[in-house]
């Protein structure tokens, strides 16, 4: 099944079943517990499909990405944080800051986790997984090889563009990961190529920090990545989920009144 996060007739957005073209509005997210209300929306708007309270990105996690970056492939995931407030609904456009001469595209599967994980154990990791969705890892390079510490590099608003729906009943063992520019391929992987698979880094990240419903575990990307220009439209596809779609445009920062 899909799931969505939508926004209502009265502005407000709610979690929602998607059946066709019709929302079915839940009473709280799906992996909450949420239930049908007998509410049902046609053509609703989507925004993000969920609200992390936090988005653990994984470094270098296929060979040929790390090779392509000069970098050695990590002996344990390489492991880093997006803030919440980088995530870009689907649709959305992502702001290429000034701060940056080189933002590049990342298409990654998402995993969306479904019931709270501490210290679990790689055999049972998946249990605690909710769904799967497309993630753009967008990183501003230059300040990831300024910085060392890769926050700035990943964390601008934006950032993180996600959906647009959560798919429950994926295998993620075997998936394959497109990502195209302007309609041009320019990352083609698979996620069977992935050095730690999704239940190994479950099973690593919950060691370290407790996996609540709703995080969003952005899992590597495969080789390709290369840089973003204002005006260009990006897709991403991956096996079984439906695609990604976004826009890119300068950040113009709102200029300051005279002295």
């Amino acid at each position: 099944m899909r799931f969505a996060r939508v926004r209502t007739t009265n502005g407000s957005d709610a979690y929602a079943r998607i059946e066709g073209d019709r929302a079915l509005i839940l009473s709280a997210a799906p992996w909450l517990g949420g239930t049908p209300t007998g509410t049902e929306l046609e053509g609703a708007g989507l925004v993000a499909p969920l609200a992390p309270s936090k988005i653990i990105g994984v470094g270098r996690n296929y060979r040929a990405h790390a090779a392509e970056l000069d970098n050695e492939v990590p002996r344990e995931p390489l492991l880093f944080l997006k803030p919440p407030s980088s995530v870009l609904e689907p649709g959305g456009t992502v702001l290429l800051p000034p701060e940056s001469e080189r933002v590049d595209y990342e298409a990654e599967l998402g995993v969306v986790i479904g019931s709270r994980a501490r210290r679990v154990d790689r055999a049972h990791a998946l249990d605690h997984v909710f769904g799967y969705t497309p993630v753009c890892d967008v990183t501003a390079r230059d300040l990831q090889k300024s910085d060392g510490q890769w926050a700035r590099a990943k964390g601008f608003d934006t950032f993180c563009p996600v959906g647009p729906y959560v798919v429950d009943g994926v295998e993620p063992a075997a998936l394959r990961i497109r990502l195209a520019v302007d309609g041009e391929l320019r990352q083609d992987g698979n996620t069977r190529d992935m050095i730690f698979d999704v239940a190994t880094l479950i099973a690593y990240i919950s060691a370290a920090m407790t996996l609540e419903p709703g995080d969003l575990i952005a899992t590597g990307t495969p080789h390709g990545i290369g840089p973003l220009s204002d005006g260009n439209r990006v897709r991403v596809e991956i096996e079984a989920l439906d695609p990604l779609e976004f826009a890119v445009a300068t950040e113009h920062p709102p200029s300051r009144p005279p002295a």
